[in-house]
């Protein structure tokens, strides 16, 4: 694969090759550049000034489809572990102008590098080698090239010629501000630049354990919270459904987002339709709960599917019973603690206010409350969308502010 000079690398190969081109050819001294258009028509001149001169102009990248989609998936599921480094598969495409004062001398200019280019339709690895070993030292870019790797890319690189209509040509000549002279567009593909990151790749496999068995495989159908909430707060008991579970071991938590992959979390009542376990204490988020099963026959367990799980801050204390309104402040504490990167909030009824700001974490973040109507509301701490546990029964349940 190529490294970043590959594009680059490209258009010395071209430039250089096109100088030998005319070495020889009985049109006398012929000079080959590579810059923008704009460039070459300040230096060029004018008129019966005009030297001869071709330039070879690079005017657009566009990804290659056929290697887009190689190399696919790059990262794990958490988004963050690189499974692979697909290549950066591009085309490039150039212009190549003739610049002459005299009559047919732009056209035998542009009759030698289209021949060239239809003679050798394919740049030979051993071209590209000796072309990059050749060039001048000046620039200094010149003594990067040869380490491009371009002569190595498992794709070789095609010279096709291209079509412009009309009105693209006159609207790229009109943006390279530049006057227009005989041009003959084509496409160089593909140049394939390799990342050049660290990778996971997969260990080999060492022995190969396969047992048959006959029926469904375990798994888990739903979650029930304790008393019908929506999430689960540290210390409560959550009841894990499905069938085949009685040779349940243990089950994992894991979050992608928060980064946490909790486990193996003790079960506190095993059968065969339904395990139970005490919430662990976990950060507030959602988290993908999975079943570790034992089946007969088999030397280690296997997993179920997973399910979504919400884990819920619990206010612990720190709430009055009573509030002087319509302005006050409310300082409650919570487990687990909250992170200033989660968007924390305390709810009185319908109303909800963002906590002050805090850095690293809290067990007790701070609210600021005004205009708040005298009556008694139903306290919810809502961190990253998620509720606290409430009460209604008997009403109005709990926690309750009464603000007067």
């Amino acid at each position: 694969m190529s490294t970043a000079l590959g594009i680059s690398a490209v258009t010395a190969v071209l430039e250089n090759l096109l100088n030998s081109v005319y070495v020889g050819a009985g049109l006398g001294s012929v000079d080959v550049s590579a810059v923008a258009p704009d460039i070459v028509q300040s230096s060029v001149g004018t008129g019966s000034t005009t030297h001869l001169q071709v330039n070879l102009f690079l005017h657009q990248v566009t990804p290659n489809a056929a290697w887009r989609n190689e190399g696919l998936p790059a990262q794990g599921a958490d988004g963050r572990t690189r499974l692979t480094n697909p290549p950066l598969a591009l085309d490039l495409h150039y212009l190549l102008t003739a610049y002459a004062s005299a009559d047919c001398e732009a056209e035998a200019l542009l009759g030698f590098a289209v021949q060239f280019m239809h003679e050798n339709p394919v740049l030979a690895r051993s071209d590209i080698q000796a072309n990059l070993a050749s060039l001048p030292s000046n620039p200094p870019l010149a003594a990067l090239l040869g380490s491009s790797g371009l002569a190595d890319q498992i794709e070789s690189i095609k010279l096709t010629p291209s079509v412009l209509g009309r009105e693209e040509m006159a609207w790229l000549w009109t943006a390279l501000k530049a006057d227009y002279r005989l041009t003959f567009p084509f496409q160089a593909s593909v140049v394939l630049i390799q990342a050049q990151r660290p990778a996971q790749a997969a260990l080999p496999v060492a022995s190969r354990n396969v047992s048959a068995q006959a029926g469904l495989l375990p798994a888990i159908t739903s979650i029930t919270q304790p008393a019908g909430q929506a999430a689960a707060a540290v210390g409560d008991t959550v009841t894990v459904n499905g069938n085949r579970l009685d040779s349940a071991v243990n089950l994992r938590l894991s979050s992608a987002h928060l980064g946490i992959q909790s486990g193996p979390v003790a079960l506190t009542k095993t059968e065969s339709n339904r395990v139970r376990f005490v919430m662990p204490d976990l950060p507030v988020g959602v988290y993908l709960l999975s079943v570790l099963v034992q089946p007969a026959g088999l030397s280690s367990p296997v997993s179920t599917n997973s399910l979504p799980l919400a884990v819920a801050a619990r206010i612990t204390g720190g709430l009055p019973v009573n509030v002087a309104g319509p302005s006050f402040t409310l300082n409650p504490t919570c487990a687990p603690a909250v992170r200033s990167t989660q968007q924390v909030s305390l709810v009185l009824g319908r109303l909800e206010v963002v906590a002050d700001p805090f850095s690293g974490s809290t067990t007790a973040p701070i609210f600021n409350f005004t205009g708040v109507t005298a009556g008694a509301y139903l306290v919810r701490l809502r961190v990253d969308g998620i509720d606290s546990p409430l009460t209604y029964a008997p009403p109005p349940g709990g926690p309750v502010i009464q603000v007067t």
